[in-house]
């Protein structure tokens, strides 16, 4: 089964199941075990992290057809879950859908305020108040040094037994009515990546860095320690896509195998 779900990360401890604190997959999981009768597991299309919010993630789980029948109302399920969770669909999921490895792309977005007198307090678990102006022509064009595949080691928290080189599909600033918002789409990202782009963006912005700088920083291919990782609470997964039903499992294998700075393969469905 495929379940389309949101959250506000606010109080939330990230997406993974840790003991002892709260996570959205352990609230997740807690609730549909209760409703199935039984102890389900629950894979993600992102692992979210600390205060990071979602409007579209994508999970899955397989289930027999007696518990799909005690879950299959959205409406039963979203009563049982707490107010800051919300399963929006529910769904047979096709033959090849894994939530993680069939996705193609992932897009988030990233809101920062630079206007101290536009800055909205219903919104401060959302947005980034950043206290100087910031230019973004100069940020968009920092944003071109970093996109197509790259080694983002000098972005990412090095994790063992995982790669660091992704694919940046679109990197851009605009201003909506109050805020600065960065939207990133990738076929995945490693951990941490998205907010050190931000972190590198911002100098950038504010005229302490040039716009060739970002771009200087990832082609050190180490962790950089003068990119600050920014706040995970104006961070929002968007949304996640798929190829068409008869790609999903071809798309399994290319996501499962190991990347190289030489490989190929696009993440657009051809």
């Amino acid at each position: 089964m495929r379940l389309d779900l949101s959250y506000d990360g606010t109080d939330f401890h990230g997406w993974a199941v840790q003991s002892g604190l709260r996570t959205v997959q352990g609230e997740m999981v807690r609730v549909l075990s209760m409703l199935a009768q039984t102890q389900v597991e629950l894979f993600s299309a992102g692992r979210t992290d600390r205060g990071v919010h979602a409007r579209g993630q994508v999970v899955h789980l397989d289930l027999t057809p007696a518990q799909v029948a005690l879950l299959e109302d959205p409406g039963r399920i979203n009563r049982a879950l707490p107010k800051d969770i919300v399963v929006h669909r529910m769904m047979h999921a096709p033959t090849g859908f894994d939530a993680r490895f069939s996705a193609l792309w992932r897009r988030y977005t990233y809101r920062v305020c630079d206007d101290s007198t536009a800055m909205n307090p219903l919104l401060r678990h959302m947005v980034l108040w950043h206290h100087k102006r910031l230019n973004l022509d100069a940020m968009n064009e920092a944003a071109q040094g970093l996109l197509g595949l790259h080694d983002f080691a000098a972005y990412c928290k090095p994790r063992e037994f995982s790669t660091t080189i992704r694919t940046v599909e679109h990197l851009a600033w605009h201003r909506d009515e109050i805020s600065c918002v960065m939207t990133i789409q990738a076929e995945a990202f490693c951990h941490s990546m998205v907010r050190s782009i931000v972190g590198a963006m911002l100098p950038v912005g504010d005229g302490r860095k040039s716009p060739d700088w970002p771009a200087q920083v990832l082609a050190g291919r180490e962790r950089n320690v003068g990119i600050t990782v920014m706040p995970g609470h104006p961070l929002t997964l968007e949304e996640v896509g798929y190829p068409s039903d008869a790609r999903l499992a071809d798309r399994q294998l290319v996501t499962r195998g190991r990347r190289s700075l030489d490989d190929s393969t696009t993440c657009s469905e051809a």
